[in-house]
């Protein structure tokens, strides 16, 4: 298995998770799934592709909540690439994507091409935000950006990962000190919008191991610093198997094994 970031910040998201089916000792392919596109289409084709991917390797797009920087590119995405769209009941009204799109409940698993998918309800200013921990019963991907404050709902649906993206987006000191107008500086402080560093530590500790890899992600380039980052998650890389961030500008290459993508033969292509 293996996960990977298109691009974490204000400007665009997306992460690719890579699971092969239980019960596929052949390991023949990977179920690829995209958490989110917030780039345009051809930003988007050239960061898969910078993967080794191709809008046709994807088997779902799953939409966190309908927030720009998360569902920009994902229409055309989907439309180009014939690829199954899958959202919360809220977040698909609101977005207003209806290509090939599938809602779910939050907070009830389900099971798509043998991968469980357990959409984690999580505190956002969206219509119906959810989160994402994917499984195939051996390795556990969870998907965790975008969330006001940590409770214990989400501590208790990631405990289990084995491979995390997570979000610790701001400074406080520097959010407060910064060009932002003062309302939209309470709304990425409050509880309902986005994680400090001093949260996302918090969350960390709450269910690190050392078998765990994570990637920090959705990194303000306006509040926040990759020295900050740096310094203040320094003590827990001995903690933990691996530890990068995500940036804006290039993600983060594939963490574990590249997906096992189809070949196309030549009949094929005929």
């Amino acid at each position: 298995m293996g996960f990977a970031s298109l691009g974490s910040g204000s400007r665009g998201n997306g992460t690719v998770v890579a699971l092969t089916p239980p019960g596929d000792a052949t390991a023949t392919r990977t179920i690829n799934f995209l958490v989110d596109c917030g780039f345009s289409l051809k930003q988007s084709e050239q960061r898969l592709a910078r993967l080794g991917l191709s809008g046709g390797d994807l088997d779902a797009i799953f939409i966190s909540h309908e927030h720009s920087d998360h569902i920009a590119g994902v229409a055309a995405l989907a439309h180009k690439y014939n690829v199954s769209v899958y959202a919360s009941h809220g977040t698909l009204k609101k977005s207003g994507i209806d290509f090939a799109a599938t809602a779910f409940d939050g907070d009830t698993t389900f099971v798509l091409q043998g991968i469980d998918v357990n959409p984690v309800c999580v505190p956002h200013d969206a219509r119906e935000p959810t989160q994402f921990v994917f499984t195939n019963g051996k390795e556990t991907v969870g998907v965790l950006s975008d969330l006001g404050c940590v409770t214990q709902h989400v501590v208790d649906q990631y405990r289990a990962c084995t491979h995390l993206l997570m979000e610790a987006n701001h400074d406080p000191d520097m959010l407060m000190r910064g060009s932002y107008p003062p309302a939209l500086k309470r709304r990425v402080g409050a509880d309902y919008g986005h994680l400090s560093n001093a949260q996302a530590l918090a969350l960390l500790d709450a269910i690190k191991h050392d078998d765990l890899e994570v990637v920090i992600g959705h990194v303000s380039e306006q509040n926040n610093r990759t020295d900050i980052l740096e310094a203040m998650f320094a003590n827990r890389r001995s903690e933990v198997r691996s530890l990068q961030i995500a940036t804006q500008k290039t993600g983060v290459d594939w963490i574990g094994d590249r997906p096992i993508v189809r070949q196309v033969s030549f009949s094929e292509l005929a």
